[in-house]
């Protein structure tokens, strides 16, 4: 049903995909000059791919036998979406979610490296290397994993545990 959809969006994807989103960065800069466009662009970029992907492979991987099922009991087309392809593919769409999450938490750091940036921890690990401030660095670097890791049990533990209970 959707195969012209995808046989344009695939090959597009599969050849932006592999591109680190840092390496837009002196490009983004040419278009967009220095500030936050260029590090909300990296973030949009690094994150957009696997949550793509990731909500795509679980739409496709929808056991069509419940489609059809939910089809000969009158279900329309809103709710298959809402009662059958949502929590069918919600897996996917959850370990797209933390995928997007752990690159555009990279990108966000290493984007404050490379794009001038004047705030933020990727920012004041590489001021406190003009410095040679090695424990300044090594505290970014604990804030930097102590976010992610509270990010992951507090939102996507809870994401995760709400599906988990009202899906399965």
């Amino acid at each position: 049903r959707y195969k012209p959809v995808e046989n344009f969006f695939m090959p597009l994807v599969s050849a932006l995909m592999p591109i680190p989103s840092l390496a837009w960065v002196p490009l983004f800069l040419l278009w967009f000059g220095l500030g936050n466009t260029v590090a909300i662009l990296i973030v949009f970029y690094a994150a957009l791919f696997p949550m793509l992907l990731n909500t795509w492979t679980g739409v496709r991987a929808v056991n069509p036998l419940w489609l059809r099922a939910a089809g000969a009991m009158g279900a329309d087309e809103q709710a298959l979406f809402w009662k059958v392809i949502l929590p069918g593919a919600s897996p996917f769409i959850i370990t797209g979610l933390r995928q997007a999450f752990l690159r555009a938490w990279i990108a966000v750091i290493g984007a404050e490296f490379l794009a001038a940036s004047d705030w933020g921890l990727g920012w004041v690990i590489f001021d406190a290397k003009e410095f040679l401030n090695a424990d300044l660095m090594m505290a970014s670097l604990i804030v930097i994993g102590f976010i992610g890791f509270m990010t992951e049990r507090l939102v996507f533990g809870s994401i995760e545990k709400a599906t988990v209970h009202r899906w399965g």
